[in-house]
């Protein structure tokens, strides 16, 4: 495998390869140009700047690598799973095709059911806050009968109703508005679309390209371990990224159906955003779970506690089935450690934080445990030499305490 390596590290001997284009000069070796330490730092900077300059007056450029590396990573399980058949160059068109069958699929036939249940919604959202009332004035008339409440049921509701009514109309408009915004942007929305499937597949073909020039930065004695790291932060994020596709398909199927059972209103709707809000960690599945609840509450309160039940249902099998066992040790961090990660990310970043939050810990979890197996730390040289006598470990040896 060194030797592999080896191959394609810029220290090999220059001036090898295809000859100067017809009409050019020929020339055995590049002149060198020399330059500081500090213009090399200040090129760098400068080159830094330009990136973030151009990040800034075209977001578009990072939603489309971002958009393409995810792609990638996504597509790079199945495509390694196909490779074991047929040959790579056959498989990545395989996986291609198969995915843009799943979208055409979904525009042709979850896209317009999702467009006309949530028209729908917006339309009856007063009628649904007037049932939402009735059912919570007969359950605060039982509190108030049992001495649990001294107010009126007339009164709390008096109190939130007009708040409540007004939110959810305009949360309902802006959704539907965000529909017809996202088709009447379809032009533009196509464009990204197709950066993110020309970045991937160009990733996906020239991925051992992309790693040579990765090793190309790393000094000869560390490519073994370099190359490692490469494979293990591709495989991490692929895990995660496949992992996380399969749960949230698999809680909206679920939550869809068992509305549907249930005959609670706008189930394909409520599934959607089911497998929307799955994408938070631990949060989201209480997020999900709200709207259903509900809706099912309109319909009778035996159907609230059922869809209540069938939720906690849905999240006891993500939690403890579908996550460890799909996702595998991907993120391998404790859940604690996600929940504040998540809970920090959304007050520092909202929405972007929150999605970004679980495959960054994965790659600072890749990077931890590949650095804390490597770092040593170096002992001061008069502690060696007094310690020499007394077989005390060497100076670069890892201390017990690791």
């Amino acid at each position: 495998m060194r030797d592999s390596i080896k191959k394609v590290h810029p220290s090999a001997k220059r001036g090898g390869g295809e000859g100067p284009p017809f009409g050019a000069p020929a020339m055995s070796t590049p002149t060198p140009i020399p330059i500081s330490a500090r213009t090399r730092i200040v090129l760098t900077a400068a080159v830094l700047v330009a990136l973030v300059l151009v990040l800034w007056i075209a977001p578009s450029v990072a939603t489309v690598a971002l958009g393409g590396v995810a792609l990638a990573l996504l597509l790079s399980f199945p495509v390694r799973l196909m490779s074991r058949y047929i040959p790579r160059w056959l498989a990545i068109p395989v996986a291609f095709l198969l995915l843009l069958a799943l979208v055409a699929l979904a525009f042709l036939i979850l896209i317009p059911a999702l467009a006309s249940q949530l028209a729908a919604l917006a339309s009856t959202v007063p009628t649904l806050v007037s049932s939402l009332e009735e059912s919570f004035r007969n359950l605060l008339g039982l509190l108030r009968e049992r001495g649990l409440l001294q107010d009126r049921p007339e009164v709390l509701i008096s109190n939130v109703s007009g708040v409540a009514l007004e939110r959810l109309q305009g949360l309902a408009q802006g959704l539907l508005g965000g529909v017809f915004g996202i088709i009447s942007g379809a032009a533009n929305a196509a464009v990204q679309l197709f950066g993110i499937a020309f970045v991937s597949i160009y990733l996906l073909v020239d991925a051992d390209r992309f790693r040579r020039f990765f090793l190309s930065l790393v000094p000869v004695g560390y490519l073994e371990d370099a190359d490692l790291l490469w494979w293990q932060l591709g495989s991490s994020l692929s895990r995660y990224l496949g992992g996380l596709s399969i749960i949230l398909a698999v809680q909206g199927a679920l939550s869809t159906v068992a509305l549907w059972i249930l005959d609670v209103p706008f189930p394909l709707l409520l599934g959607a955003w089911v497998s929307l809000t799955a994408i938070i960690p631990y949060l989201g599945a209480f997020l999900g779970a709200i709207p259903a609840i509900a809706l099912a509450l309109t319909v009778s309160p035996t159907t609230a506690v059922l869809a209540a039940l069938l939720f906690l249902a849905i999240q006891q099998l993500e939690g403890n089935i579908l996550t460890p066992y799909i996702q595998g040790h991907s993120v391998r961090v404790h859940p604690i450690v996600v929940l504040l990660a998540v809970l920090f990310a959304a007050e520092t970043a909202g929405i972007v934080g929150v999605v970004f939050a679980v495959p960054t810990l994965a790659v600072l979890r890749v990077l931890f445990d590949f650095f804390s197996e490597r770092l040593r730390v170096r002992r001061a040289p008069e502690s060696a030499e007094a310690g020499a006598g007394k077989g005390e470990p060497e100076p670069w040896r890892l201390h017990e305490g690791h």
